[in-house]
């Protein structure tokens, strides 16, 4: 049986998460690495896939008109009840935007295009919507990380909670980006504060009715110690051990 990754999946999630307070966060990684290379006043954002919405919100606060997509009615009452008139949210297909053709200078999905059997289909699409000279950031799992060993043992079992996903390694990354029609001028790698299997003990029993802190208590410490360390690492290396890869890309002349 192909496993996929369904809307059905994303109602669910959504739904039994609760509060936006009890999800975790991007840790900033994705607004801060764009607002340091990318011109953000005034300009058209868009991010596809967008969940809470979270990282639109603190784009629009640095100057941008951002817009929000998604498909899950849930994610989108969140994003409602969340976010209020500070960010314009669609509902919409992320292989058939309802957006017209070359109006955004900056599109960005984080925790996506890893659910798409067929990736190309999705980095067109964002192409398709760029400006030229637009930018685009994907941020995804990458391989190489102990999490892709427990996701792929939790998708065999059918336990995964998107019902399909998989991973990229950096190459296979700045490849796909190169080749749907961008320039790729950088990338990042980072692992999560708290760690993957923090995070997922804790929403199993949250769905038990049992609360854990968000972070482990006395820990704070760790985050920006091992951020600094992994800073010192050659490129290859950081990117090679990273749970989190991101890449940017800049739309080709046609």
């Amino acid at each position: 049986m192909t496993r996929t990754s369904e809307k059905r999946h994303w109602d669910a999630f959504w739904a039994s998460s609760g509060h936006v307070e009890d999800i975790y966060a991007n840790d900033g990684r994705i607004v801060e690495f764009l607002a340091e290379r990318v011109d953000l006043r005034g300009g058209r954002v868009l991010e596809v896939g967008a969940g809470t919405g979270r990282d639109a919100a603190a784009l629009g606060e640095r100057g941008a008109e951002v817009w929000t997509l998604d498909y899950s009615e849930e994610s989108l009452r969140l994003m409602r009840e969340n976010l209020g008139g500070s960010v314009r949210i669609v509902c919409g297909d992320a292989l058939a935007l309802p957006l017209a053709t070359g109006t955004f200078d900056v599109v960005y999905h984080q925790g996506l295009l890893e659910h798409f059997r067929d990736p190309g289909a999705l980095l067109a699409e964002n192409r398709r919507v760029l400006r030229p000279g637009g930018w685009l950031l994907v941020d995804v799992p990458q391989r190489f990380h102990y999490y892709t060993l427990i996701k792929r043992a939790l998708i065999r079992m059918d336990r995964w909670f998107a019902g399909w996903e998989t991973e990229f390694s950096p190459g296979r990354l700045r490849a796909l980006v190169r080749d749907a029609g961008f320039e790729v001028e950088a990338m990042y790698g980072c692992n999560l504060y708290p760690p993957v299997w923090y995070r997922g003990m804790r929403r199993v029993l949250l769905g038990r009715g049992l609360r854990l802190p968000m972070n482990l208590p006395g820990t704070s410490w760790l985050a920006p110690l091992g951020r600094r360390l992994r800073a010192a690492l050659p490129e290859r290396i950081r990117l090679g051990t990273s749970m989190v890869i991101g890449c940017l890309g800049r739309k080709r002349e046609a």
